[in-house]
């Protein structure tokens, strides 16, 4: 029985691992600009494999570099990057009523691979995904992003110093693409981006804040307003309906 439980593994794992070869082969483009981008942001090719290694996580990573070329706090980083990804609370739960059941620490493990690429691969499998085969699309896509960011590194190392300066533009031009396809499926994004900028603009010219506390004070004053705002239009539907 436990060799027929190991092989059903195995079976799993190397069937994740096919499925999370896609996830591997977006992730080269992203992370290795991650790792360019890290080097001419200051940072050692340790200390960028280490970041991808811990954080796991493309967004927060490009957030995290423009921060620290501003000088930003580490609290400030940090709490940044937790407003950033707050939304895999939400994936987490969703998957843990879709997998089977297993031992906790099994879970929190494969919990960290959780990314918005993974997510969708693992939730849109047919029947109960098994921890076998969530280890196996994790385990590409976690190597790939953690790879290819020391590559980016290396190559960025390799460029001419001026090039290496000029490619700081690339960092805003990432958030823009991250943030346009989002504006297009959603009016509330584009709200929330604008109200956003405009706190932050506040906040930052007029010398309120300081840059990182800037950014975390406007993202969370924008959202608290932006989902009030979406309580008291669903409250007035409501009362409309009954009346």
């Amino acid at each position: 029985m436990a060799d027929l439980a190991l092989g059903r593994e195995s079976s799993q794992f190397k069937q994740g691992i096919q499925a999370g070869i896609s996830i591997g082969v977006g992730y080269f483009p992203i992370a290795l600009t991650f790792g360019l981008l890290a080097k001419t942001s200051g940072l050692s090719i340790y200390e960028t494999v280490l970041m991808s290694m811990i954080v796991f996580a493309g967004a927060s990573q490009y957030i995290s570099l423009s921060l620290i070329a501003y000088g930003t706090g580490v609290l400030e980083i940090i709490l940044t990057t937790f407003i950033v990804n707050i939304r895999h609370f939400l994936m987490s739960t969703s998957l843990n009523e879709k997998v089977e059941e297993d031992h906790l620490i099994n879970k929190l493990v494969y919990s960290f691979g959780i990314t918005d690429e993974t997510f969708s691969v693992v939730a849109t499998k047919e029947g109960t995904p098994t921890t076998g085969f969530i280890f196996g699309v994790f385990s590409v896509s976690y190597s790939s992003w953690v790879i290819c960011s020391g590559l980016g590194h290396l190559i960025g190392a390799s460029l001419p110093r001026t090039l290496q300066e000029s490619m700081g533009v690339a960092l805003y031009a990432m958030f823009i693409g991250l943030l346009v396809p989002s504006m297009k499926k959603s009016v509330k994004v584009i709200y929330l981006a604008v109200l956003a900028a405009f706190f932050n603009s506040i906040f930052t010219i007029g010398e309120i804040l300081d840059q990182g506390w800037g950014i975390v004070t406007a993202t969370l004053l924008s959202a608290l307003i932006i989902e009030t705002v979406e309580m008291i239009k669903m409250w007035y539907r409501g009362v409309r309906h009954e009346d």
